[in-house]
């Protein structure tokens, strides 16, 4: 980016529409607007007038709204034409501001701009994408409140926090004689263990977050028809899945999009485990140990008209250890059996029928259980994978900044607290590299 390029872009989705928007965003902006418009508009002001091409031709009638720099969402001169929004329309007008000296704008670059002429910071700038992207109203909930500021105001405080320590810190050691004294006394312990407790409170935040955005992955598991198929469709409301009495009809992964609650949820039907001489089988039981092995919970079924076998102990005892999973026994409705939660010492375990769809709300409370989802409140956070490692990274470096003052090496603790200031600062992009930022702003919509 440099200081006389400018960028244009369509802002709204490609395709035919009512209207769509041409943003131009740059020093030209405002001689780019005298030759399509033929005058400037009044700032902030939406101007009803006919858009031209290089040869003076009219292309559309519409709005033109002008935002003069500093007071636009970039921070710099920003044009919008508003115009019918077909797609030879918004082509014949883009070309026409490109041929005035505008370039196309790359994916994310005007919320990058915003970023580098401190607009908004980049945690705002993400939450831009996932307010886009939601796939839920929690979602989109929790996207406009780091969107506006909220997450980033959280990181700030606990990073102002640490400074505070550090300085401290770093004060106490300019006076060698003192040093062993201001560590023994207890309040650098007290104040980092304050510091543990707000990050631990924002992880919290961050990690509901997280769930909302990304959803989590559901892997249905077990063996030849216990139902697993049945439950796919009872959890998605309609039949994705071909249902049979005879065993071993999925012979690969169907996967399935739906909403729990507000949760996001990828669930994949698998192959039946089984030992097999069918090569096709094979190749689905294959697949089905794929899956379970990026699952983040696994929901394993047993037909409660078979009971317990010994088939359905081995493959409980080849999942991943560390996996979360749930028991289901499905077919209560003809063991008769009651539906609902069966409270265990060892595993979750839920009597339904997915065939009649008893019991499924106990399965959907038990699956965010699993994860440690609870309904988004008003202090959720949308945070991503790099937010949840940072906090992860600064926690950690909190923790030895701890165990360094009951050593009594006061210029480890402040080392410490620099490291763990470095990774919460990365969150908000005031400490972080041109890589990392390329690859976030890469990842948005062309005209965002």
């Amino acid at each position: 980016m440099t200081a006389d390029d400018t960028i244009a872009a369509q802002a709204t989705p490609a395709g035919r529409g009512g209207v769509g928007i041409i943003r131009v965003s740059g020093p030209h902006a405002v001689s780019i607007a005298r030759a399509i418009l033929g005058t400037v508009p009044q700032p902030r002001y939406a101007r009803y007038q006919a858009f031209k091409d290089t040869q003076g031709q009219t292309i559309d009638m519409g709005l033109a709204i002008y935002f003069p720099s500093p007071h636009s969402f970039t921070g710099e001169d920003v044009l919008e034409l508003h115009a019918h929004g077909g797609p030879v329309v918004m082509d014949l007008l883009l070309q026409a501001v490109l041929q005035q000296g505008a370039r196309l704008a790359r994916p994310g670059e005007f919320s990058e701009r915003a970023f580098f002429n401190d607009k908004l910071d980049l945690v705002q700038a993400e939450a831009i994408a996932d307010l886009i992207d939601a796939s839920s109203e929690q979602a989109a909930r929790t996207a406009l409140r780091s969107m506006q500021g909220e997450f980033s105001k959280a990181i700030n405080t606990l990073v102002l926090a640490i400074t505070e320590l550090r300085i401290y810190v770093e004060a106490a050691i300019d006076f060698p004689e003192e040093e062993i004294d201001f560590l023994a006394e207890g309040q650098v312990q007290q104040r980092i263990a304050g510091l543990q407790e707000i990050l631990r409170d924002i992880q919290h935040k961050a990690q509901q977050g997280s769930v909302l955005r990304e959803g989590i992955h559901i892997v249905l598991a077990g063996q030849p028809n216990a139902g697993k198929s049945s439950l796919l469709n009872a959890l998605a409301g309609h039949e994705a899945a071909i249902v049979t009495p005879i065993a071993g009809t999925t012979r690969d992964v169907v996967r399935e999009e739906i909403l729990l609650d507000g949760l996001p949820v990828h669930i994949i039907d698998t192959a039946g485990l089984r030992a097999s001489n069918d090569p096709v089988e094979q190749e689905g039981i294959r697949r089905t140990w794929g899956a379970i092995g990026t699952a983040d919970c696994i929901v394993l079924l047993v037909d409660d008209t078979r009971g317990w076998c010994h088939d359905d102990e081995r493959i409980l005892q080849q999942l991943p250890a560390q996996l979360p999973r749930i028991i289901v026994y499905n077919k209560v409705d003809v063991t008769g059996k009651p539906a609902g939660q069966v409270h265990t010492a060892t595993n979750i375990t839920i009597n339904l029928s997915a065939q009649q769809g008893r019991g499924i709300d106990a399965l959907i409370d038990a699956l965010k259980a699993q994860v440690g989802f609870v309904t988004a409140g008003s202090g959720t956070f949308m945070a991503r994978r790099r937010h949840l490692t940072a906090l992860s990274n600064a926690s950690a470096q909190l923790q030895r900044a701890a165990e360094q003052t009951n050593n009594k090496r006061g210029e480890l603790v402040a080392e410490e607290l620099r490291q763990a200031q470095n990774q919460l600062s990365e969150i908000t992009g005031t400490f972080t590299s041109d890589d990392l930022l390329g690859k976030i702003f890469a990842s948005f919509c062309i005209g965002k």
